[in-house]
């Protein structure tokens, strides 16, 4: 590890990271700030949007957020007997500096357990049932299937594994913690950007602010190409960095390079979860922004012109959309959609904007089946000849094989551990989630549980199909002070890319605001703080 990766790490312990602290000199005086902002969409992007524009803008600026389903977006959870197991994001890498700064907030605050908020009563309930803190961790051991047998099972012994891995693949292993960490460093580079109140007006300079050409390129090459370019085997590839990616976007190593480097950082230790669910950071950060919930269907904007007060003609947005009391629109200065903009995922139209807006970017949505099963484990649909009572691996991964009908198997733990909870061997009821391209049919969970109670299916749009090269992304500014947060989604899906383009649009949104181009797509940070020395 460089100085320069220390230092940006370091943040995390000193708190210089802290959105707080802004610029590199005193703040110019400031005009008029905006008197309503329309965010829509309540999954982490949204509500970490209304948070960090509340940081930027003030208390005085009205937040509405909209959102025609349940906060938390692709952030949920179901409850199955006496507990509630996650079905939506799972993970958080312990080095996802904005998910660890919600979490250590919203858990030092105590204002939840006597203060009513403005929503819906079940988010009031979770408010004063959890307090924000990481889920406790239950030991785990993970195996390999290929569709016919377990060409992989990790021991208790940390030798052991370690000597299987060099048999099989040399030194491939190492070398991609390597080669993962070598990007993360990189990558880390934005929190520092964004500490000093920089922003990036495209998907593509603010990669190329984090690591250069060298993430650009990553984008615009598969994960497979990336790889065996830096010198990792094909059979390594096939073995074990493909049941990452399926596990994580249900895709193979033909993914673009940069979401393929996000999923093998999810496949390292120390990874993380809020007790009570992730979900409760989307109702914290909601509450915390001071923001409006507007449960809402919004169908189209419209660009329309007003006289001001002093005479002057000025432009809004007129947000339409249809709730339970029927059709409305409202009049906002500033919109943030923080919804996918792709087909099956919305269906806004824009209106009276020049050039046209598409309803529908190109690409679409991979879809996940997310199944819950409280049963019994058939271990002989593995291939093992393990008694049940023996078989402790807790999540199994598969490669890419015709016979193989899914992406992953995991024994589920509640979303809040309970004292003195401890993991069931296989040959107890559990519950069991299998991530698979589609439904399961009654014949296949015939064949991986011997006898069942309980089942319960999501199916997901759940992230982008990763087809590279992707030449253009979708753009943050589709209009004057119009932004579109899930572009971000084509360089990568997760919970902390969400929070990292909501940061980068509070902060796009505020300089354009007050013309401060020289925060926006700048790169020379570091230039100016060896300035300052």
């Amino acid at each position: 590890m460089n100085l320069h990766t220390m230092s940006l790490r370091a943040l995390l312990f000193l708190g210089l990271w802290h959105s707080g602290r802004r610029s590199l000199a005193s703040a110019p005086q400031l005009g008029d700030q905006p008197k309503k902002i329309a965010v829509i969409g309540a999954g982490i992007g949204g509500t970490a949007t209304a948070y960090y524009l509340r940081q930027e803008f003030g208390p005085g600026v009205k937040i509405d957020v909209f959102e025609s389903g349940a906060v938390g977006g692709r952030l949920q959870t179901v409850k199955m007997g006496d507990y509630e197991y996650e079905v939506g994001g799972a993970v958080i890498h312990p080095l996802n500096l904005h998910m660890k700064h919600f979490v250590d907030k919203l858990g030092k605050s105590d204002h939840f357990q006597n203060t009513y908020i403005s929503l819906p009563l079940q988010y009031y309930i979770i408010y004063n049932y959890f307090r924000y803190f990481p889920r406790k961790d239950v030991p785990s051991k993970i195996a390999i299937f290929n569709g016919k047998e377990l060409t992989f099972e990790e021991s208790d012994w940390f030798i052991i594994n370690f000597l299987q891995c060099l048999w099989r693949y040399g030194f491939n292993l190492l070398r991609m913690r390597m080669w993962v960490e070598s990007i993360l460093d990189k990558f880390m580079r934005i929190y520092q950007y964004q500490q000093y109140g920089y922003s990036f007006s495209s998907v593509e300079r603010l990669l190329h602010a984090m690591g250069g050409d060298s993430f650009v390129t990553l984008m615009n090459q598969t994960l497979e190409e990336t790889m065996i370019g830096e010198g990792f085997s094909q059979v390594f590839l096939n073995d074990f960095v493909e049941p990452i990616t399926r596990v994580n976007y249900g895709q193979s190593v033909r993914i673009n390079g940069f979401v393929g480097a996000v999923s093998l950082a999810g496949a390292d230790s120390g990874l993380w979860a809020v007790d009570g669910g992730n979900k409760k950071v989307c109702s914290g950060l909601l509450y915390s922004s001071k923001s409006e919930l507007i449960p809402a269907k919004v169908t189209s904007i419209a660009v329309k012109v007003r006289p001001s007060k002093s005479g002057a003609a000025a432009s809004f947005y007129e947000v339409n959309y249809v709730g339970e009391d029927g059709a409305a629109h409202s009049l906002y200065d500033i919109v943030m959609i923080a919804t996918p903009l792709h087909q099956g995922k919305s269906d806004i139209t824009f209106s009276g904007f020049s050039p046209p807006i598409p309803s529908h970017y190109p690409g679409r949505f991979h879809q996940t089946v997310t199944t819950l099963v409280h049963g019994l484990l058939n271990v002989s649909f593995l291939g093992t000849t393990e008694a049940a009572s023996d078989f402790r691996v807790s999540d199994v991964l598969t490669t890419a094989s015709e016979v193989s009908i899914i992406n992953s198997l995991s024994s589920l733990d509640p979303v809040h551990i309970p004292p003195g909870y401890k993991p069931s061997p296989a040959s107890h009821r559990k519950v069991w989630k299998v991530f698979s391209p589609e439904p399961l049919t009654q014949e296949q969970l015939k064949s991986m549980f011997l006898s069942w109670d309980s089942v319960s299916e999501t199916r997901w749009l759940a992230y982008p199909a990763y087809s590279p090269p992707q030449r253009k992304t979708p753009p943050f500014i589709l209009h004057k002070r119009l932004y579109y947060l899930n572009a971000v989604e084509w360089a990568a899906s997760a919970m902390e890319m969400s929070a990292i383009s909501a940061r980068n649009l509070a902060l796009l949104a505020h300089h354009r605001w007050h013309n401060q181009d020289s925060k926006i797509d700048q790169e020379d940070l570091h230039t100016r703080l060896r300035g300052e020395l």
